[in-house]
């Protein structure tokens, strides 16, 4: 018997839906949860990302705008834009869509970008606050996974996790919310000798690392769970995760697809954080 598939597309909507409601709630109090998206450059795979993430703003109704800047734009001008996006109380989150070009400082802006208005979860507060247990924003991939683990009442409290991957975006911030949740996590790479002895072990696999199919069939316990953030393309163009998907369905209990699984759900959660944002704002007032 093969895997059960985790719809992303499906999970997100339904997801999207519940965020609408509150965002229609901040509505009524005279507040439009809105998002400030900055590129630099014109890498397309980048501005295919941020339509994709305007057009989930628009589908629950939040306020978009994209600030877009030339390759070659200075740090200071890039910098001086999310001062001015920081005290605009007509945004309520800022994201910077990476990658950027090597002459800007990516640790730079993202400690500019003000705490409270950090929906993508890299700013430094929100990293240390995740290892304390009280981020305000968690980084949105993970949380998507977080949320995906959640919808399909997939148990995570006292299970072993492991997350293949070590990155700020998607590795650490991952095994510190497993391990919040009450999992007993391990943390490998792609360069961990002997990988199979870890992921066997698994009952939660969530794999991050950019390399295509790395984790085969054989590497995966029966009946675990199967989370693959990864999205290569092939030289075919065709686009695969990192783990092989038609073997490890075949042992899997559960097991997301790429594209399809994780990906839906990132977006989802950068809206959910904008409108945790707004949310925030309106506490105060």
């Amino acid at each position: 018997m093969g895997a059960v598939i985790i719809d992303g597309v499906a999970i997100a909507k339904a997801v999207r839906a519940e965020w609408k409601e509150r965002a229609d709630r901040l509505k009524t109090q005279g507040i439009l949860p809105g998002l400030a998206v900055i590129i630099v450059g014109d890498n397309p795979a980048s501005k295919l990302y941020i339509r994709n993430k305007i057009k989930a703003c628009r589908e629950v109704g939040l306020h978009s705008e994209i600030h877009e800047f030339p390759r070659d734009t200075s740090q200071e001008m890039v910098l001086k834009r999310i001062s001015e996006l920081n005290v605009n109380p007509d945004i309520h989150g800022i994201l910077v869509q990476l990658p950027l070009p090597p002459h800007i400082d990516s640790a730079k802006v993202q400690e500019t970008i003000s705490s409270e208005k950090d929906v993508d979860g890299f700013h430094l507060y929100n990293l240390g606050a995740l290892v304390a247990g009280g981020t305000v924003f968690p980084p949105c991939t993970p949380y998507g996974v977080q949320c995906l683990l959640e919808h399909m009442d997939i148990p995570i409290e006292g299970q072993n996790a492991v997350v293949v991957g070590r990155s700020n975006i998607v590795g650490k911030p991952m095994a510190l919310m497993l391990l919040q949740k009450g999992a007993t996590v391990s943390v490998c790479t792609s360069k961990t000798r002997n990988l199979a002895q870890y992921t066997l072990l698994a009952d939660i696999l969530v794999v991050a690392v950019g390399k295509p199919r790395l984790i085969t069939g054989a590497m995966v316990k029966e009946g675990a769970t199967v989370i693959d953030v990864g999205i290569n393309r092939l030289p075919d163009g065709k686009l695969v995760g990192d783990v092989d998907f038609e073997e490890a369905k075949r042992r899997a209990a559960y097991i997301t697809p790429v594209p399809g699984g994780v990906g839906p759900m990132t977006i989802t959660m950068l809206v959910a954080n904008t409108v945790q944002a707004a949310e925030r704002v309106a506490e105060k007032a």
